[in-house]
């Protein structure tokens, strides 16, 4: 790439959209470095068609996130992640800051030269996977204490903590910390997370002080209480944030009920601002979340169970390390354009997870994530042509909610 210097051109072999655009500080007619632009409301449904804009790229929503958890998506590589068309994945602080440490990262220059990506990066607080340890932790109005997992030492998150590690890790994206209230939870236990949420915002949001190249997002909580949900909203609401996330969902309730607790919550979330539904990528449950208003999501779900040999598909999951599939020579989605399915049959593929091959799963995990960035594509396409329930329908109709 060429500089234009005061005594001529100079050639730079780092591209500057890369490495610059990492430190770079950018304002856009005075917007949020992270703002969502609306290009369609569908007329029959909440959905809609738009193009998220953050430092290092422009994102076409609704969006799936596939999750690179400790700076990777697991078993592929960055290019082969965007060469599955995802421009924007998921890590997790929890994780990177106990291994192998912010300030590592920090000194590398950021997550995204550390691991040599310049797609949008999002960045979970980490709250989740702490209030998952269970006993192993102890919460407290300052933060929470727990054991790490890795090694049993004893460690401390809290709102500025949590916040000061996003910044070193130089995310687009700062989820805010929360408390995740467990399913099932009474009312007041609800209530008493749902207001700590709340306060730990606030300092979340005192202490980002990289709003030029970093976006923070509250988290709605509330368990499955819609008056808790409605508290929730307008308090995190007051502090006029980039973008607002839904929490606390996905976490064992039933399905139908997380849409009904989606029905009365995305209403409250703002129309211009981006829609973050945490943890949820069943194919089922991406097309009702996107008919309710919702832009972003993201899950595991498509990578683990590549892991485990299961692929998914138009017409269902298939379990491709089962017996059925050592003589069919076939693809394992004829109608996938996904590198796997171009090159390689089911038969060869369960051969590789029989023998324990990386290259199995890798190609699962390929497979299983193009299916899902197809999926996010078509139903952009079905929002952009006025035909989602057509669409829905089709889908649900093909695979039968086999989908968990």
């Amino acid at each position: 790439m060429l500089f234009k210097s005061g005594i001529g051109f100079i050639v730079l072999e780092m591209p500057c959209s890369f490495y610059e655009r990492v430190l770079k500080k950018k304002e856009v007619n005075g917007l949020a470095a992270v703002h969502l632009e609306i290009l369609k409301e569908d007329s029959r449904t909440r959905a809609r068609l738009g193009k998220l804009h953050t430092p290092h790229g422009v994102i076409e929503t609704p969006v799936f996130m596939p999750v690179g958890t400790q700076g990777t998506v697991k078993t592929i590589t960055p290019e082969e992640i965007k060469e599955i068309g995802a421009g924007i994945i998921l890590s997790n602080t929890y994780h990177l800051f106990l291994r192998p440490g912010h300030e590592l990262i920090r000194e590398a220059g950021g997550l995204h030269r550390f691991m040599n990506w310049d797609g949008a990066i999002l960045t979970d607080s980490g709250g989740f996977q702490v209030f998952s340890l269970g006993d192993l932790r102890k919460i407290k109005e300052s933060g929470v204490e727990f054991r790490s997992h890795i090694d049993g030492s004893l460690q401390f998150l809290s709102p500025e903590i949590a916040t000061q590690v996003q910044m070193a890790l130089g995310s687009d994206i700062v989820m805010a910390f929360d408390e995740c209230a467990p399913y099932p939870c009474t009312h007041e236990y609800a209530k008493d997370s749902l207001e700590r949420t709340t306060r730990w915002l606030k300092r979340c949001k005192e202490t980002l002080t990289t709003t030029d190249t970093q976006a923070l997002f509250g988290i709605v909580q509330g368990g499955m209480y819609e008056d808790l949900r409605r508290q929730s909203a307008s308090e995190i609401i007051e502090l006029d944030l980039p973008g607002y996330a839904i929490g606390g969902l996905s976490v064992g309730e039933p399905k139908d009920l997380m849409y009904e607790v989606l029905d009365y919550t995305v209403p409250l979330l703002p129309r211009e601002k981006p829609r973050y539904l945490m943890g949820v990528g069943s194919p089922d449950a991406l097309i009702e979340g996107v008919m309710r208003g919702v832009d972003m999501f993201d899950c595991v779900l498509p990578t683990r169970i590549a892991r485990n040999g299961t692929a998914m598909t138009r017409y269902g999951k298939v379990i491709v390390r089962n017996a059925g599939s050592a003589h069919d020579f076939g693809p394992i989605d004829p109608s996938c354009d996904c590198y796997t399915c171009r090159n390689y049959s089911r038969a060869y593929i369960r051969h590789l997870i029989k023998a324990e091959e990386i290259l199995g799963l890798r190609l699962m995990t390929i497979h299983n994530l193009r299916y899902l960035q197809t999926l996010m594509r078509e139903i952009r396409e079905a929002i952009k042509e006025d035909r989602l329930p057509e669409y829905r329908q089709k889908c649900f109709s093909d695979y039968g909610y086999e989908f968990d």
